[in-house]
């Protein structure tokens, strides 16, 4: 198992559009993957559970994950988170 903390930067934060992007990514790999915001612990390959983050901008958001492609599965979504979901920052 791997965890690691990042940090929402777009300025809309995790709304609908990211959500799914998160979603969609987590979902092509085995593991299981776990968003944690404060005591919110999620399933990362469930759109309604990433919608319930609800994080805003300059949220500290981790991101567990654990199974046979977790190194893959993290450095994937790292890079989404960081990029901003493509959004404005």
């Amino acid at each position: 198992m791997i965890k690691r903390t990042d940090e929402v930067i777009n300025r809309l934060g995790l709304h609908a559009r990211p959500a799914a992007q998160l979603v969609t990514v987590a979902a092509r790999f085995q593991s299981e993957v776990f968003f944690i915001k404060k005591d919110l612990r999620i399933n990362g390959k469930s759109i309604m559970g990433v919608m319930m983050l609800a994080a805003e901008k300059g949220t500290e958001l981790i991101i567990e994950i654990d199974g046979p492609d977790e190194e893959a599965a993290m450095q994937e979504l790292l890079r989404v988170v960081q990029s901003g979901f493509g959004e404005d920052i």
